[in-house]
């Protein structure tokens, strides 16, 4: 079982052996500065420690009780209020969804985001780690994963904490269910084209 620990628990929430649900409570949610000019650092994340410079986690999200716009789910690395990374789907209508990555370093956000269809109400996470870079992935079978983005964090090169998180921005809430999670050797293999300078 992993050492979990709360940065912010949510009042209602149950973790067993097979799986994690966390209820949301209205105007949850991770953000820092960049364009809204807002901070918002008040989503419940639960998390594990660990000093290991190379490695992957890989975790299976369910969604399909968001309703409300912005609603979301997915994994993260959460440092401190103003260095985290997050990936997740975040409900936008009937039509279309967002997946995305938000990182933040020294206090400022950024978005990567693509429309997906509206009935995709599961997706599944990888999280690598070489050093202070870091990779995140997606797929939807939990076989073939595609990446979402690379990156690197200023304050991401010694013991980090990395998990889960579920929030809602707005008057909303509901229930996500994490899954499938495991930590196995790297899936990021050393780069092997061009040689740096």
């Amino acid at each position: 079982m992993y050492q979990w620990e709360w940065i912010r628990e949510p009042e209602s929430y149950d973790i067993s052996e097979s799986e994690i649900r966390i209820t949301t409570m209205p105007h949850t949610d991770l953000w820092q500065r960049t364009y809204y000019h807002f901070r918002n650092d008040n989503a419940p994340v639960l998390q594990m420690e660990s000093d290991e410079k190379y490695f992957s986690f890989i975790v299976k999200t369910d969604f399909s009780d968001a309703h409300h716009r912005f609603d979301q789910c997915g994994i993260v690395m959460y440092l401190d209020s103003e260095n985290w990374l997050k990936a997740s789907v975040e409900y936008e209508n009937e039509s279309f969804g967002h997946l995305g990555s938000v990182v933040t370093n020294h206090g400022y956000s950024d978005w990567a985001t693509t429309e997906i269809r509206a009935d995709v109400r599961q997706m599944w996470y990888r999280f690598s780690r070489r050093e202070d870079d870091f990779r995140v992935e997606c797929s939807a079978d939990g076989i073939h994963f595609s990446q979402m983005r690379i990156c690197h964090m200023a304050e991401g090169g010694g013991t980090i904490r990395f998990g889960i998180y579920a929030c809602s921005p707005e008057e909303s809430s509901f229930t996500a269910v994490f899954t499938d999670m495991q930590i196995t050797e790297c899936a990021w293999l050393a780069h092997d084209g061009q040689q740096p300078d």
